[in-house]
């Protein structure tokens, strides 16, 4: 025996033991109270929701079949990417197959509907597959935007490999496909992924236009209803938030409505701004660092926080 098994038969001798059995009943009794006040008491028998760690693996996987010479095994060789591409898209869609279908059949039996599980699941995955080529573009225009709007780049790779605001709009544009195609939960999982990685949050549900660039990105936000247009550019804290929830008559919220702010074409957000509400901030406009803004601004725009306080100075004396 040990000396470090020894003092730990020890301890556990002079605490009476770890109560295991009491904390395995309590956290039982926990769970049923959950199950019942969310009206679950006849949990499906295996774990029935998308793993997390499974799709964290698809992720990293899907990033290698898009950018295999950057983001692929560090073994690979240029004459070997379309068996890699091939041989890993394959594995994995069919391991993205079985996590979209683990939702599927979670919603179809929480909601008392008749559903072909595997057939809709297979459908959702073929779809997706199908829009990796222009996704693939799509990205290529983000990596463009990111070395040309940061002087510090020095590469496209050092932009693949080292920054976080490239990794999210990864993640981001294979969530958003997903999201749109009916995968909500898997593609809600990836963000989080994402967010977890980068301390940036973009919900997969928000429209992002092409060229878009989130330079050093630690804090940023961007809501479920956002719409982002081309060749757009943020920093790290920015918030693209809701102003307010509507509620039904019974006083819930409201799901889905819009509720986030539209940044038209070329617009820059600069440092730790918040901008609230289902406003329009006009193509080419800038929004300067720690502005808070709750309403809409016409093209050509250039708000900072001493040009808001002007304009509120001069509203009071109008209304004096």
């Amino acid at each position: 025996m040990s000396a470090s098994t020894g003092a730990v038969e020890a301890a556990y001798e002079d605490v009476g033991g770890w109560g295991v059995s009491q904390v395995v009943a309590e956290l039982r009794a926990a769970r049923e109270r959950w199950r019942a006040a969310q009206q679950r008491n006849r949990e499906f028998a295996v774990r029935e929701f998308p793993s997390r760690d499974a799709l964290r693996q698809i992720a990293a996987d899907l990033c290698g079949v898009l950018f295999p010479m950057r983001l692929g095994p560090p073994e690979l060789h240029q004459e070997g990417e379309d068996y890699y591409v091939g041989h890993t898209l394959d594995s994995t869609l069919n391991a993205l197959f079985h996590q979209v279908r683990l939702e599927l059949g979670y919603l179809a039996r929480h909601r008392g509907i008749e559903a072909d599980i595997d057939a809709d699941a297979a459908r959702i995955v073929k779809r997706f597959a199908g829009g990796l080529p222009a996704l693939r573009t799509l990205l290529d225009s983000d990596v463009e935007a990111a070395y040309t709007g940061d002087p510090a780049a020095r590469s496209v790779d050092e932009v693949l490999l080292c920054y976080p605001g490239t990794l999210a709009i990864i993640h981001h544009r294979l969530a958003h496909s997903l999201h749109a195609l009916g995968a909500r939960l898997v593609a809600r999982i990836i963000a989080e992924i994402a967010h977890s990685a980068t301390g940036i949050d973009i919900h997969p549900g928000a429209q992002i236009g092409s060229g878009f660039f989130i330079d050093h990105g630690t804090g940023v936000v961007i809501g479920e209803t956002t719409v982002i247009g081309n060749r757009v550019r943020l920093y790290q804290a920015v918030t693209l938030g809701a102003r307010r929830f509507a509620v039904d008559e019974n006083g819930a919220l409201e799901k889905g409505a819009a509720r986030h702010p539209v940044l038209e074409d070329d617009v820059v957000v600069y440092a730790g701004a918040t901008i609230l509400g289902r406003v329009t901030i006009g193509r080419g406009s800038s929004i300067g660092g720690n502005v808070w803004l709750t309403r809409s601004v016409p093209p050509g725009s250039h708000v900072s926080q001493a040009s808001l306080q002007h304009e509120s100075a001069a509203q009071r004396v109008a209304a004096s």
